[in-house]
């Protein structure tokens, strides 16, 4: 039997690429290492369960066994990766095996970014990265009347909206002056922050965390101007960092993310990289559709085929009922301006330059009706 290719990672990028590949290619051999149970799920989904009245359970799509049948892989389940070893190709995991591989995918993800919090009760600060950390987050709710979200970004809007379906009042707290504030033109930006206040949550823009404490059965967290807030629970959502530290030790080439070219191989010719790990050609961007794009290009190298690849215009959905709300940034640093639009029910804007070209825009409410029309005029992310 030849040498196998080895995916380490069990989300949404690894499995999307083990099955883009086992359509081109049914023979070679095929091994997934996941440091969780390797049950496939949908990680997006987790942000809106809870209005679904979801459980953790009833979010697994497919068991790993099931995955395992379906990919025709060996899926190792709760395996640490200790180490890789680039001269000789190889794995090294924490009992000492060492598996050899033809190609090395590594598809591992990002981690939450926490605060540096004074206080007592830094280490009771929640975030929900993945399936366990959800289950964990949705059994501490029942009872609480108040949940502390930090940071006003895609996972903290979405997941304060999802709250209110529950009766349960977010309380967001945001540096910046409006939510989505890397995504959005301000006017955008408070437009949302108004349709979500109108629904039930509560905004503390401009004001930074700095202390979080336990003291006689109470949450208390402590902002930069001295006052102090009550929460029943606080959840992070500050971001996530792309985990590189396993590329770091191989010695292959790292920035914010593991750096590979378009091809997604890494500064090793037989290490690849995708998903929220991964920086490609200088972007790195966690969202559904970068992902597909790239299974979809790395499965056809895999398979003998180089393939580069290419990112269309890839219009962000923020999964906000509340104000349903969809983004396509422009891209860092493109010269133009905002033109902003207040139609009925919503808010329309649009990033264009100088000679009128349409680089971005954002649409909230009845205006995302124009998704499919403005994206046709966008110019792609990536070619």
């Amino acid at each position: 039997m030849s040498t196998p290719i080895i995916i380490i990672g069990s989300g949404l990028a690894a499995y999307n690429l083990a099955r883009e590949f086992r359509k081109l290619d049914q023979t070679t051999p095929l091994t997934i290492i996941a440091e969780d149970a390797a049950d496939f799920y949908s990680k997006p989904m987790l942000s809106n369960a809870l209005a679904g009245n979801k459980t953790a359970e009833s979010l697994v799509l497919k068991s790993a066994s099931k995955m395992a049948t379906e990919l025709s892989a060996a899926i190792l389940p709760f395996t640490e990766v200790v180490g890789i070893d680039t001269a000789n190709q190889q794995v090294l995991l924490i009992d000492g095996q060492a598996l050899v591989y033809q190609d090395l995918v590594l598809a591992l993800g990002a981690d939450p970014i926490y605060l540096p919090l004074g206080g007592n009760a830094g280490d009771d600060v929640v975030s929900v990265n993945n399936i366990q950390d959800y289950a964990e987050f949705a059994a501490k709710l029942p009872g609480l009347t108040t949940v502390g979200i930090l940071g006003a970004g895609l996972i903290g809007c979405e997941f304060a909206n999802d709250l209110l379906a529950l009766g349960i009042k977010p309380i967001v707290f945001e540096p910046a002056a409006w939510p989505l504030s890397r995504l959005l033109p301000e006017a955008a930006g408070r437009y949302l922050a108004e349709q979500l206040t109108a629904a039930g949550v509560e905004f503390h823009f401009g004001l930074a965390a700095q202390n979080y404490d336990h003291m006689e059965g109470r949450y208390l967290l402590g902002l930069n101007d001295g006052s102090i807030v009550e929460v029943g629970m606080l959840v992070s959502a500050v971001g996530l960092r792309p985990r590189i530290h396993l590329a770091g030790s191989a010695e292959l080439d790292v920035n914010r993310g593991i750096v590979v070219n378009k091809n997604l191989q890494t500064s090793n010719p037989h290490i690849y990289a995708l998903g929220d790990c991964a920086e490609v050609m200088g972007l790195n961007l966690p969202f559904v559709m970068p992902i597909m794009h790239c299974a979809r290009a790395l499965a056809a190298t895999l398979a003998g085929t180089p393939t580069a690849v290419k990112y269309p215009a890839m219009p962000v959905l923020v999964k906000t009922p509340a104000c349903p709300t969809i983004v396509a940034p422009p891209a860092t640093g493109a010269q133009g301006q905002w033109q902003i639009t207040d139609v009925e029910s919503g808010l329309d804007a649009r990033f264009v330059d100088a000679n009128g070209n349409l680089l971005g825009f954002a649409l909230l409410g009845a205006a995302t009706q124009q998704k499919q029309t403005l994206t046709a005029q966008l110019p792609p992310v990536l070619v």
